[in-house]
């Protein structure tokens, strides 16, 4: 099946497909003749835009998307992002100027393009001036290098902030967003969803399946599920932990509540994702063909307002269950900042 470009990025005016292909599998877990016979296939399929970043496999992932969209550039809404440390030298990481200005570099050579539609801070950069940042991301769009920025995973008030410089200085805003949204992860909805929508700002929305919790593997009695990512974030998906437990059972629950109502429980996460007004489209991460066919057809479904009441039952709005679900560690959190002073 196919989809067609139907929502609108924030207030960018451009129109993408409900679902991006995101890359973070690329070159890391999956090879790279897969990876793009992936990205061929997703693009046959009428999604638009792709997701990926420098730091992904160290720029692999950013090389297989440069050849899987040769010949298919000017059809593809092409984001990457910079933040994290590439090699070993730390200094090549974070968001000051100096960063900036060689890692979009690096990126437009990866991806074979001389130019980026849109060019994200992964994470926001405790280090660096915001303004400095807003200020560079300015200066690219000024030389045609990015076309539109964002942001990833930013606070509420860091989000304000920045529209707040912008305005001040005379900066083009942040255009986007990108944060982790699904019926496991609702944090967002508390306040960041509400200021990205005051300020017109558009949503990626990454993590519908909420890092496998809700492929379905996941059921009260059944054995601990394998996981790519279980040596990334250690106990985060421990079934056995005791902080894992409410989110076992509402993941049970929203399993059972899909069954009910004929549905797969891909098709009801990702379904709830794109429900959000504030959400332009959903980043996938499909390992297969079958997983690929199983997105497409999930972006189809609409859910009535009984199942969405019922999911808001089983998962309180604005629920986190785990703070590091945040996509982040949040600084406020960290041992040093809790009544550590001496």
């Amino acid at each position: 099946m196919t989809i067609e470009a139907t929502r609108v990025l924030g207030r960018t005016g451009v129109r993408l497909t409900p679902l991006t292909l995101g890359t973070m599998n690329f070159g890391r877990w999956q090879e790279e003749g897969e990876s793009l016979r992936i990205i061929a296939a997703a693009l046959d399929a009428g999604i638009s835009s792709i997701d990926t970043a420098d730091v992904y496999a160290q720029g692999v992932s950013e090389e297989i998307v440069g050849k899987a969209i040769k010949g298919r550039r000017d059809s593809v809404f092409l984001a990457t992002k910079f933040n994290g440390q590439m090699g070993d030298d730390p200094r090549n990481a974070g968001a000051s100027r100096r960063w900036i200005v060689r890692a979009v570099e690096d990126s437009l050579r990866r991806l074979g393009t001389d130019y980026i539609d849109l060019y994200q801070a992964h994470r926001p950069d405790p280090d660096a001036s915001l303004l400095e940042t807003l200020q560079t991301f300015n200066d690219l769009i000024r030389q045609g290098k990015i076309r539109y920025y964002g942001t990833s995973v930013f606070s509420a008030h860091q989000l304000v902030e920045a529209h707040w410089l912008a305005e001040k200085y005379g900066l083009i805003a942040p255009h986007t967003e990108q944060l982790p949204y699904s019926l496991l992860v609702r944090g967002a909805e508390r306040e960041v969803l509400p200021v990205v929508r005051k300020y017109g700002v558009g949503v990626l929305s990454y993590g519908p399946l909420a890092a496998g919790w809700l492929s379905g593997k996941y059921r009260v009695g059944a054995e601990q599920p394998e996981s790519a990512r279980a040596d990334l974030i250690p106990g985060r998906f421990d079934i056995s932990a005791a902080r894992n437990r409410r989110k076992l059972k509402a993941a049970d629950a929203l399993a059972r509540l899909a069954e009910e109502n004929g549905l797969t429980l891909v098709e009801l996460a990702v379904a709830f994702a794109l429900n959000h007004p504030a959400v332009t489209s959903v980043i996938i991460g499909p390992r297969t063909q079958e997983h690929l066919e199983a997105y497409l057809k999930a972006s189809t479904v609409e859910l009535s307002s009984d199942i969405l009441d019922r999911i808001d039952e089983i998962v309180d709005p604005g629920t986190q269950f785990i703070e590091r679900d945040t996509g982040r560690d949040t600084p406020s959190l960290q041992p040093a900042a809790l009544r550590r002073n001496h």
